[in-house]
């Protein structure tokens, strides 16, 4: 007898057993491979990753990682956000392979074939485990929009561009220039 209907839902085990070479992430139990970046998307993502190094690095706050670095969120639920940002206080979810637990900070930056999935449906998968501060980077638009959560959710805290410094709510006293992180030869 053929069961009909039934959803297949895949596990972190399961994630752990695809192929090494292509990058995937696990939400709601279902698999989706994540293209590799571009020129710019690597661009910019070096640029904001250098940006907050160098902030939590002088004030000693805490921990930046780059994808790909696993963020285990649930046994459903695996992702590889493009920066991550974990404060001394939670150290504790690190671990040698992976993060086990929402960060305090993700960052996405937007790609074409990807954009809907970071933007909606990871927005409310992060809500969802309690990533205190979410960074969605536009490369087209070169804006980043800020989203701090709240008990509602996530509410916009501001979009910011080459004329107006990143800031961010939980990182007090940052300021990064988006003209650094947009720039172009």
């Amino acid at each position: 007898m053929t069961a009909v209907g039934l959803k297949v839902r895949f596990t972190y085990k399961d994630y752990l057993h695809t192929p090494e070479d292509k990058r995937y992430e696990l939400i709601e139990g279902d698999f989706f491979m994540v293209p590799s970046p571009n020129e710019s998307h690597q661009r910019i993502s070096a640029e904001l990753e250098y940006a907050l190094q160098s902030y939590v690095k002088s004030r000693k706050t805490g921990f930046v990682y780059d994808a790909p670095f696993d963020v285990v969120l649930s046994d459903e639920d695996v992702v590889q956000p493009d920066i991550i940002y974990v404060s001394k206080e939670r150290r504790s979810i690190i671990t040698r392979d992976n993060i086990q637990g929402a960060p305090d900070l993700v960052v996405e930056i937007l790609s074409p074939k990807i954009g809907y999935r970071d933007r909606e449906i990871k927005r409310k998968l992060y809500s969802k485990y309690g990533v205190k501060e979410y960074w969605i980077v536009d490369p087209v638009k070169q804006t980043v929009e800020v989203l701090s959560l709240d008990v509602d959710g996530y509410r916009k805290t501001g979009t910011y561009n080459v004329t107006t410094p990143l800031t961010s709510h939980l990182l007090a006293d940052l300021s990064i220039d988006l003209k650094s992180v947009f720039y172009e030869l």
